[in-house]
């Protein structure tokens, strides 16, 4: 059962893409003499290196290589797994130089556009192409053409994919009287929040990043912004932070987590909240679709008491995100042969059978494939988010994601280099807010002017 399928030409509209990749190159220089360059990964021949972050489809992959992918190929693969921030901040010093230390990182559709301009991912087409047991033409389509740059070559290929839903306790609503909208609306969810709130002892109406990062508090809430008539710029990069649209939201989302949000909310981001959820301390996430397969594993203290609705809305369609974690091939990798074998293997349907049958089928990284959602042992596991997970990731659109034209592509994050640095810093202002230490109004007139010298480069 594919997923809404998109208009054909997937190169030629990728070259159409407006995405700022200049800054790249300011980047670079930022990034100088942080590590040498030219250099190759450690090890043998025969072992590869892989940097990825530690999500928990990240450490099932660990777990399950040796016994599988090395004692297939004969390929050792040496992982360095990290937190979502540090891996980024490594794989960024690493393949801005070209140090070689890593074959391969787990990077985004964010990295991409300005990673490839920059030379510093190894293009993969030719490699799919040979490889027919891949089946290249089985990824689903939004996360193909969210890895493939302006020249038109391929340079990820997605281990998972994901948008962003609304879960919530099924029986936590039966007890106390509540219904969860086919499709909520941003205020609904509040009201919701607000009577959920102490359900049961040390139980909070909802869980809501506010851990700074851009990766972190910023995904969230820049959807809410998006839906609620905001926008990080104008079409011809006038900063818009404190706009009412954008003030608006940041009140809302500011608000609901300390009225009825986790306890040390300003600390906690995609894994406190998936901690909170799994063990009952919070009656609704919103979040990753991702986070799903963990809450529907076997062992869960929730397995089968979650329901999960379309991220709420207010002046769009819909709201949810687009996102993968892919793998991307460092330009300055030797080893671009055995490397391909692992990223075959890890983004294989074999490998979701692998996992499948060890794990469970709920845990499959999944959200990259069609066939995964054809296939009767995942949707008999998960039934309970499988259908709203494909509607999501076949509803996002990065190109345009709110009410009004943006600059460049993307709809939890703006898509230009300067962002990791910008979004962290107005994560810190916002999460300050959220922390009680300053006004919504205060951290976003900071922002604001963070964001002004930024869009001054743009323009």
């Amino acid at each position: 059962m594919p997923l809404q399928q998109r208009p054909r030409g997937l190169r030629a509209r990728a070259r159409g893409i407006h995405v700022r990749v200049g800054a790249g190159a300011a980047l670079t220089a930022l990034l100088a003499g942080c590590a040498g360059a030219g250099g190759t990964s450690s090890g043998g021949a025969d072992t590869i290196n892989v940097l990825m972050v530690n999500n928990p489809q990240m450490v099932e992959l660990q777990k399950l290589t040796a016994d599988h992918f090395t004692k297939e190929t004969g390929i050792k693969v040496n992982f360095t797994v990290l937190p979502e921030n540090d891996a980024r901040d490594k794989f960024t010093q690493d393949f801005s130089n070209q140090a070689g230390q890593y074959d391969i990182a787990t990077i985004s559709n964010f990295e991409v556009p300005f990673f490839a301009k920059n030379g510093w991912l190894h293009p993969l087409d030719e490699y799919a192409a040979k490889d027919k047991a891949f089946d290249q033409g089985d990824i689903l389509p939004p996360l193909q053409e969210s890895l493939t740059a302006e020249d038109g070559k391929l340079y990820g290929e997605p281990f998972y994919g994901e948008s962003s839903f609304l879960m919530y306790r099924k029986d936590i609503f039966a007890e106390k009287n509540l219904k969860m909208p086919a499709k909520p609306t941003w205020q609904e969810v509040a009201d919701l929040a607000a009577e959920a709130d102490g359900a049961q002892p040390g139980m909070k109406g909802i869980c809501l990043r506010g851990l700074p990062g851009w990766g972190e508090l910023i995904a969230p809430l820049t959807s809410v912004v998006n839906t609620m008539g905001g926008t990080w710029f104008t079409k011809d990069w006038k900063a818009k932070l404190t706009s009412p649209e954008f003030t608006k939201a940041t009140k809302f989302y500011v608000d609901l987590v300390r009225d009825h949000g986790e306890a040390g909310a300003p600390q906690s981001g995609y894994a406190e909240c998936l901690n909170n959820m799994t063990q009952g301390k919070t009656a609704m996430w919103y979040d990753a679709t991702a986070g799903a397969g963990s809450l529907e594993a076997k062992g869960s203290r929730v397995k089968g008491k979650v329901g999960y609705v379309p991220a709420p809305v207010e002046k769009t369609e819909s709201s949810g995100w687009l996102y993968t974690w892919a793998w991307g091939m460092q330009k300055a990798s030797k080893k671009s042969g055995n490397a391909w074998k692992f990223i075959s293997w890890a983004s294989s349907k074999e490998y979701e059978n692998l996992v499948g049958e060890k794990i469970g089928w709920s845990n499959v990284p999944a959200g990259k494939r069609a066939s995964t959602y054809a296939n009767p042992d995942y949707l008999k596991d998960a039934a309970a988010f499988a259908d709203v997970t494909k509607q999501a990731i076949a509803s996002a659109n990065p190109r345009d994601p709110g009410t009004q034209p943006r600059p460049t592509v993307g709809i939890q994050f703006v898509d230009i280099p300067e962002f990791t640095d910008l979004g962290t810093k107005v994560s810190q202002e916002i999460s300050a807010a959220i922390a009680g230490k300053q006004s919504v109004e205060e951290a976003l007139k900071t922002s604001q002017e963070l964001a002004e010298k930024v869009g001054e480069k743009q323009k």
